[in-house]
């Protein structure tokens, strides 16, 4: 293969490397972005079972004792 074979053929291997980067840039950022969006779900569901928890269990609060006479 000639020079300029050689050379055009790195230029194009490049060119598709860059995309290749750029493609699993972009797909690293929406994978981001939904790992956020989860991570918030998570914690109102999370939420929601400690309010539920709280609510079905039994109040814990003793009556007030009688004074001895």
């Amino acid at each position: 293969m000639s020079w300029p074979g050689e050379a055009f053929e790195a230029l194009r291997q490049i060119i598709l490397i860059d995309h290749r980067v750029t493609t699993l840039s972009d797909q690293v950022k929406d994978l981001a972005i939904k790992c956020q969006e989860l991570d918030a779900r998570l914690i109102r569901i999370e939420a929601k079972f400690e309010l539920l928890e709280r609510m079905a269990a039994p109040s814990r609060r003793a009556l007030p004792e009688k004074p001895r006479e």
